[in-house]
């Protein structure tokens, strides 16, 4: 699926992420459920979190280290927020 392009990532409290689109919708997306396995637990520790940053022209997010989460998944399971 094509998903618009995220214009701005902003991490919340309680593993949240607030996704910006550029069609103007804004999502709130619950990373909680990904947070399992080696690959994610880093996910765990707050500060970390909180590193989220959009990847290069809007098509995704990811952290410092590399965890991502596929663009279509935030889009589609995001819930539409203000």
């Amino acid at each position: 699926m094509l998903c618009p392009k995220i214009i701005d990532v902003e991490p919340l409290d309680n593993y949240k992420l607030k996704l910006k689109y550029e069609t103007g919708e804004i999502k709130t997306f619950d990373v909680l459920p990904y947070i399992s396995g080696k690959w994610y637990e880093e996910l765990y520790n707050n500060n970390y979190f909180k590193t989220v940053h959009l990847i290069s022209d809007g098509k995704g997010i990811e952290w410092e280290n590399g965890q991502d989460i596929a663009p279509h998944e935030l889009y589609e399971m995001g819930h539409i927020s203000n």
